[in-house]
């Protein structure tokens, strides 16, 4: 089974996709091995049995992302005849309906004390705070956010854009709003890349150095470890994660009269369902009557 869990996935553009699928499918042929299955013996019960443990450890949608993986895996083998069936085609995953995220938020104010705690009297300082802001007044992602190009921050008409790199290799040119343009202009300004425009934007820092660039850009984890230090100096809860920020830029947009489907779009969804879970408005106004109530119930008492 082991030499097999090598799936091809080359056909799946989201290097993230990629990687969480091998690890699915590598998790699973552990699992095969420890039970001294080989691929042959794979059958819908076994595929099964495996799901359902896997249940009782991971989240709904890790178990779903990990059917996804198996079933990918196990239809290259059918087509390349391999096997002669997909043993997980009629494996059934857990229930898994999401209508409001989870991804805590941040308040205007909490965000502008974040910003405005950074120091940015050195390279770094300016370097994640243009980030943050990126993430923040562009709705970002954090993997979107590390693959900027210094080319990918220009001028269309009268206004600036940022040209981010999307899910599945698709571009969404997104407007600049001022707060972030101006942050990433003075981290262009301090850091001298400005002519390297096929550099990427947001690099790496030299090791032990707060002033001096490195070629190579952040790399997504590096990112995520900013954001948790810079929140955790901030004073913001430990809950507060990169999705937080595309959350608070998505909520202050709409309760500014912002449109869903602008707000879609700037976030590259392809439907405003999705848009929707990262809308904390819908939380805010059910717990108006709530507390109205508790007051009504503290005033009769």
């Amino acid at each position: 089974m082991k030499a097999r869990s090598r799936v091809r996935t080359a056909h799946i553009r989201n290097r993230n996709t990629r990687h969480a699928y091998l690890a699915a499918v590598r998790r699973f042929a552990g699992w095969c091995e420890d039970r001294g299955l080989a691929l042959g013996q794979v059958e819908p019960v076994v595929v099964a049995a495996y799901i359902e443990e896997l249940t009782r450890a991971r989240s709904p949608a890790t178990v779903k992302q990990h059917l996804a993986a198996l079933r990918m895996l196990f239809d290259r083998l059918v087509v390349g005849q391999i096997l002669p069936f997909d043993p997980a085609s009629s494996v059934r995953g857990p229930r898994h309906v999401v209508k409001a995220g989870k991804t805590p938020v941040l308040s205007v104010t909490e965000t502008r004390a974040l910003l405005d705690g950074i120091d940015v009297s050195n390279l770094v300082g300016l370097r994640d705070r243009a980030f943050l802001g990126v993430l923040v007044y562009s709705f970002a992602r954090v993997s979107a956010a590390v693959s900027l190009r210094v080319a990918d921050d220009y001028t269309q008409g009268p206004r600036s854009v940022f040209r981010l790199h999307e899910k599945g290799g698709r571009y969404n040119v997104v407007p600049a709003r001022r707060l972030a343009q101006g942050c990433v202009d003075a981290y262009l300004e301090d850091a001298r890349i400005g002519e390297d425009r096929r550099g990427t934007l947001f690099r790496s820092c030299e090791p032990g150095r707060r002033d001096a660039l490195q070629e190579r850009g952040m790399s997504r984890v590096g990112a995520f470890k900013m954001i948790k230090r810079r929140a955790r100096k901030a004073g913001l809860p430990a809950e507060i994660c990169a999705h937080s920020f595309r959350g608070t830029g998505i909520t202050e947009y709409l309760r500014n009269g912002g449109d869903h489907e602008v707000a879609a779009r700037i976030a590259g969804h392809e439907s405003t369902r999705t848009t929707q879970l990262y809308n904390r408005l819908r939380m805010e106004i059910s717990l108006v009557p709530l507390s109205r109530k508790k007051l009504h119930h503290r005033v009769l008492a």
